[in-house]
């Protein structure tokens, strides 16, 4: 309206009757404020409650008193976007890193754990527990199983603390037996740190996952293990000669337990305490 009194330079009258539209209606002026108090309670609830459509923010705002009708409610969120979004990506369970370690400086300061799936002959699966000390590159025992669940994972961690002793750090994934309320409460128990890496950032478990590309690939992709027997016994001499034959470059051309007893000899005044189970 306002453009045809300027652009043609005619009155309000003859512009309303252009228009076909009351002078009155024209001229309104709506009283009620458009952000007031109501409407602002209705953004904020909505994006409290992302997942309740307009009736339930409604009824919630007549609990609490307010006077505002449901259809306005309902105007109100769909002119701020707020409807609520039926298809929504699924969110994974993260862990609770209780430290950021970046490198390990002494031995039984980082531990990181993963899995490594297979199959025997007969196509049934095969779950592998890697366990590494990520300083001295040392593989402890490699747990198979068909499948291994949370309480596998304390019973395994129980023995190899009271064989080796308890790490500082406990550096792994998201998996969902590793972020388990029932993992996390026994190693707090055990004053073990946890580190769960980014999802989607294998890099930051580089030495896990080193060990697990070693493992597959001199392992695993080698043999056609007939039974869950058969593959114990494989894998449990391919991890002693892991650990006690195959140089490795980052530890000066020496197997793990060389190192090891290299790194005590020369540190024999300044180990740390070695923390039992």
């Amino acid at each position: 309206m306002t453009y045809l009194k300027t652009e043609y330079a005619i009155s309000e009258r003859r512009a309303c009757q252009a228009m076909q539209m009351s002078r009155s209606s024209y001229r309104y002026v709506g009283g009620q404020e458009f952000m007031d108090d109501a409407y602002r309670r209705v953004v904020s609830l909505s994006d409290q409650y992302r997942y309740w459509g307009y009736r339930k923010i409604f009824d919630l705002m007549k609990g609490e008193g307010q006077s505002i009708s449901r259809e306005r409610v309902r105007l109100i969120r769909r002119r701020e976007g707020l409807q609520v979004v039926r298809k929504r990506r699924k969110r994974k369970v993260l862990g609770m890193t209780t430290q950021w370690v970046n490198q390990a400086h002494y031995p039984n300061h980082v531990w990181s754990y993963d899995f490594v799936f297979d199959r025997t002959e007969d196509a049934r699966q095969l779950k592998c527990m890697t366990v590494v000390d990520e300083f001295t590159r040392q593989g402890f025992e490699i747990t198979i199983g068909r499948s291994l669940t949370a309480s596998d994972v304390i019973r395994i961690l129980g023995k190899l603390f009271a064989k080796h002793g308890r790490p500082v750090c406990l550096r792994s994934d998201n998996g969902p037996e590793m972020v388990s309320r029932a993992v996390q409460n026994w190693l707090k128990k055990k004053h073990v740190d946890t580190h769960y890496i980014d999802p989607g950032s294998p890099w930051q478990n580089a030495y896990c996952e080193s060990f697990n590309s070693i493992f597959r690939t001199t392992c695993l992709d080698r043999w056609l293990f007939s039974s869950m027997t058969e593959a114990r016994v494989v894998i449990d001499q391919w991890l002693q000669e892991y650990n006690t034959i195959r140089p490795h470059g980052s530890l000066g051309g020496m197997n793990p337990v060389q190192f090891l007893q290299r790194w005590t000899e020369g540190n024999i005044n300044q180990q740390p305490k070695i923390l039992t189970a």
